[in-house]
């Protein structure tokens, strides 16, 4: 069964869940759900892999499918890369430098003018095709000590080896397209379509402790947002005003 198909059920199980379809927060079991979308249980057990990798259900041998609870009260993000085991992600760095930061990564880290931040570039890999290209910056006083085999593992799971709390990323996407030295690296053509993600990382105090721009290929993104009301109706407000 086509990947695609699988894309289908898992955005249409999601939309499902977030329109509470489901009586006490129970999925129908494999064969119910193969039997619905006419697939085998094998393209339903991938869908339901998936939705179980970014934390939307949970599977209870024995017991049962069922939405997790307090996924539903938060947004949800869910993009091709949350749903990659960890087995199936590698990275590779290209270098890690210390660098005198210029102002734009000053005014990010809130930066002293003698203080220099880590630089680091990594190739991103899943399931051994390299996918992405990540350029990334941290503080060195936060992270007086970096290594390759730290840049190849998780920079977040070394922050949390250090005993600092991550409170949340900020991400932005943007359309981009390749440039010569991205394609030679991703082993595409020059201009092939790619998405530019920058993020920055916080931590609780409101630090920053990293930035990064990724540029990414055969990359897909879905947003689930709990519609505000007053902030919608405070747009329309000031719509009309002008």
């Amino acid at each position: 069964m086509s990947s695609r198909k699988t894309e289908f059920i898992v955005i249409d199980l999601v939309s499902k869940i977030y329109q509470q379809k489901f009586w006490n927060n129970k999925l129908p079991t494999q064969r119910d759900l193969a039997s619905a979308y006419q697939v085998s249980r094998f393209t339903i057990q991938k869908a339901l892999k998936r939705l179980e990798s970014i934390g939307l259900i949970s599977v209870i041998q024995g017991d049962g499918i069922y939405v997790r609870a307090r996924a539903l009260g938060n947004p949800l993000v869910y993009n091709s890369m949350i749903e990659v085991p960890y087995q199936e992600l590698q990275s590779k760095m290209l270098y890690l430098k210390k660098i005198i930061p210029d102002p734009k990564l000053i005014s990010i880290f809130n930066l002293n003018q003698n203080e220099e931040v880590w630089e680091y570039k990594r190739l991103r890999i899943v399931r051994y095709e390299i996918t992405q290209i990540e350029t990334g910056w941290i503080p060195c006083r936060l992270f007086p000590e970096l290594s390759r085999e730290i840049i190849e593992d998780s920079i977040q799971n070394h922050a949390l080896k250090n005993k600092y709390q991550i409170s949340h990323f900020m991400t932005n996407y943007q359309p981009n397209s390749l440039t010569k030295e991205e394609a030679e690296l991703l082993g595409c053509k020059k201009g092939t379509p790619a998405m530019e993600i920058t993020s920055r990382g916080v931590l609780k105090d409101g630090t920053i402790f990293v930035y990064s721009k990724i540029c990414a290929i055969h990359y897909e993104c879905t947003y689930i947002i709990p519609f505000n009301k007053e902030v919608y109706l405070s747009r329309r407000k000031k719509g009309k005003q002008k």
